[in-house]
């Protein structure tokens, strides 16, 4: 008869193993166990003892609790009529910029925040803004040069800019007004 708690560990097991691209018997060579009894625990036909999960966590090179995670259980989901986006007043904004924050999701350790952006004819060039994680932005109307670093470029409607967000960034000069981007912010947190 099969635990509950073994087919969950398993499932989680199985889940991480196809999500990082590893087969079954190259999960089990890096882990040092058999074949046969990874596949016994992914399918929850074993409960695996400790060290086993160990093994299998270092060959998966994640913490054994990942295989606790109610994932499964539990999905965040976020809905964001149009037009209802929070607004939201950025500390140290520049005068022409409206920032509309259009859901927040935080999965594990990894977090995002899509923003709608609306920038102004008489709005100031802001290049200085930096912070962690990775930054991802569409242009939907107008155009705009943006700066990444000493690099400019022109964008317009239908372009798209992913960079690391570390290095200072931010719009340069409007060419064409109203801008409006879609602009996806991932971190990771602690």
């Amino acid at each position: 008869m099969r635990s509950p708690c073994a087919s969950r560990i398993g499932a989680q097991i199985k889940a991480l193993r196809i999500a990082s691209g590893v087969s079954g018997g190259q999960l089990a060579q890096h882990a040092g166990i058999s074949s046969s009894m990874l596949s016994r625990v992914e399918r929850g036909l074993v409960s695996p003892s400790v060290e086993t999960l160990e093994r299998i966590a270092g060959g998966l090179n994640v913490a054994v609790s990942r295989f606790f995670a109610d994932g499964f259980d539990r999905a965040d989901f976020c809905h964001v009529p149009a037009g209802k986006g929070l607004r939201v007043d950025c500390a140290g904004a520049m005068a022409g910029y409206g920032y509309e924050l259009l859901g927040h999701l935080q999965s594990r350790k990894l977090a995002v925040e899509p923003y709608l952006i609306h920038l102004a004819q008489g709005a100031e060039p802001d290049t200085g803004c930096q912070h962690a994680g990775l930054k991802f932005l569409y242009v939907l109307s107008g155009r705009l040069s943006y700066r990444y670093g000493a690099k400019v470029v022109e964008v317009g409607p239908g372009d798209s800019l992913l960079f690391e967000a570390g290095a200072p960034h931010g719009m340069d000069t409007i060419s064409e007004a109203p801008v409006i981007c879609l602009c996806t912010v991932f971190s990771l947190r602690d």
